[in-house]
């Protein structure tokens, strides 16, 4: 697993961002398109791609799609 494939993926999730915004340093829940659904995009894109269980509380816990990365790394 690479984290630029992970950041694209994650990017993928979003309708209206612009793909240049996401960075591993950004904090996706300050983007302005991020809501639940956006959240449940994610979880479900993390098990559809990886094959990773990942829950809301997990999502809470990371503030950077680098943090993200790195907890679905280590499921």
């Amino acid at each position: 697993m690479e984290i630029n494939n992970f950041i694209k993926m994650f990017s993928e999730q979003f309708d209206e961002t612009t793909v240049e915004t996401f960075k591993a340093e950004t904090v996706f829940k300050e983007l302005a398109e991020w809501n639940s659904l956006t959240a449940l995009s994610v979880i479900s894109m993390v098990d559809e791609e990886y094959e990773k269980r990942i829950t809301g509380a997990d999502l809470r816990s990371c503030k950077t799609i680098e943090e993200l990365f790195l907890l679905v790394q280590s499921k």
